[in-house]
């Protein structure tokens, strides 16, 4: 799978673990940044990686900040974008099932390195079932497109 990475500098060592760690499995990984731990602005790498992934440039996206919180707000701002914000592997595997989410968002100050790894292998495994999922899916879809 190709992967589309990004981060906020809070959140730098944790992004290098978690590519390791796709990287281990197979996975494509491109890194969008943030490439150290100098400040910078979480808005900016939301938005690259949702923008890769709408774009068709990857598959899915992860990004992380301190929470997760603003940088997942940011990817929701690109159309066609469906982040989800997630500290356990159970959400974050529902998450695909039910809504089809193609970015994943969590918080290095949330959750260490090790549940992040379970968060992410919950989510890269999860596959969206459709049937009744795809109607709401869908009604997502026409939120965004009435804006």
């Amino acid at each position: 799978m190709r992967i589309a990475i990004g981060n906020d500098h809070v959140a730098y060592d944790l992004k290098l673990q978690v590519k390791a760690h796709l990287e281990a499995q197979g996975h494509e990984v491109t890194d969008l940044g943030h490439h150290n731990d100098q400040r910078t602005d979480y808005p900016l790498y939301g938005r690259a990686v949702a923008e890769a992934v709408v774009a068709g440039q990857a598959d899915r996206g992860i990004v992380i900040c301190g929470s997760g919180v603003g940088i997942s707000i940011a990817a929701n701002k690109v159309k066609g974008a469906r982040c989800v914000c997630c500290s356990e592997p159970y959400s974050a595997l529902l998450s695909r099932q039910h809504n089809n989410t193609n970015v994943l968002a969590f918080g290095s100050r949330v959750v260490g390195p090790g549940l992040a790894t379970m968060i992410v292998d919950a989510w890269i495994t999860g596959q969206f079932e459709g049937g009744r999922h795809a109607g709401r899916v869908q009604m997502l879809a026409d939120i965004e497109a009435a804006r």
